[in-house]
């Protein structure tokens, strides 16, 4: 069974929870998973507001956010001030505010983080979930922007709460499919420095703005080269492996499994080392069964000169 055959299989046990199609793509290439129509994303939505709204965030966030002048919409990241992924988020315009697009899982920690920085800024931080919503679909659709991290991975828009389409908690199934992590359910908060979390890869940091949360680790890291674990997506025989199982090159526990299903999976690992064993011809398991890197072109390998360190 192929990856795409895994999350077609999946879509077909269980269509309540994410109305998607996996089809398959000719000659052996990634498959594209395709919605039927725009589905409401289960988000929490913070309304920024205020005249500080935005120097209130650009000083905290990851992304600059002077593009929104010029797009609708960017991703980016609140970290620890060790570097860390406390949350990552879309960031909209919405009239003369700000609006973040955030897991439910997050949102309720992301609020409190924000309001502790607040301090004396002119901002207001407002949960908007019951007013808002998000859309998101593969195909455009009036008013979407394709997904900044990358553009396979669909459309999205913000919508009035009371547009008729049906809600559905994320499935990953999209995220799976392309090999890109999803870090509200694939990490746990400040678990994951920015480049082991490819906020690198997905268009989540900029590296010229001025100064974030955690800028001083992650540039750090980013200047010496030395991000070494990273999500990257694996490929194995049979049915999905258990959440957090070690991976190992013989008897060293080089990382571990995430979120995923039959065939494939999201794991967290030492990437550096696991390259080395599959170059030497050596085996990577996890609970005894033999798996095998899937890296996407898009995704930043470790150098060798790093490794070696």
């Amino acid at each position: 069974m192929n990856r795409i055959e895994a999350i077609a299989g999946w879509v077909r046990r269980e269509p309540g929870k994410c109305q998607v199609n996996a089809l398959l793509a000719g000659g052996g290439g990634a498959g594209q998973v395709v919605a039927m129509q725009p589905l409401r994303l289960d988000r929490t939505l913070i309304r920024v507001g205020g005249p500080d709204a935005r120097p209130f965030l650009d000083n905290l966030l990851t992304q600059d956010l002077g593009r929104l002048d010029r797009e609708p919409v960017v991703y980016a990241a609140l970290l620890s001030p060790q570097g860390k992924v406390s949350a990552d988020m879309f960031v909209w315009r919405l009239g003369d505010a700000l609006l973040l697009d955030a897991d439910e899982k997050n949102g309720e920690a992301l609020l409190k983080r924000l309001t502790m920085y607040k301090l004396r800024a002119a901002v207001t931080l407002d949960d908007v979930s019951s007013a808002h919503a998000v859309l998101v679909s593969d195909a455009a659709f009036e008013g979407a922007s394709p997904d900044p991290r990358l553009a396979s991975l669909g459309w999205r828009a913000i919508a009035p709460r009371s547009d008729g389409a049906d809600g559905f908690a994320w499935c990953g199934a999209r995220l799976l499919a392309e090999g890109a992590p999803d870090l509200a359910r694939d990490a746990e908060r400040d678990e994951v420095f920015a480049g082991e979390a490819l906020l690198e890869e997905l268009n989540g940091v900029d590296f010229k703005k001025g100064c974030f949360v955690g800028q001083e680790n992650v540039s750090r890291m980013k200047r010496r080269a030395t991000t070494r674990t990273k999500f990257c997506p694996v490929t194995f025989d049979g049915p999905a492996l258990p959440f957090s199982a070690d991976i190992k090159n013989g008897s060293a526990r080089i990382g571990s499994i995430r979120s995923g299903e039959a065939g494939r999976a999201i794991a967290l690992l030492r990437l550096d080392r696991a390259l080395e064993a599959e170059a030497a011809g050596e085996r990577l398991e996890a609970c005894g069964v033999e798996i095998r890197l899937a890296p996407p072109a898009w995704l930043i390998l470790p150098s060798r000169e790093a490794s070696k360190d």
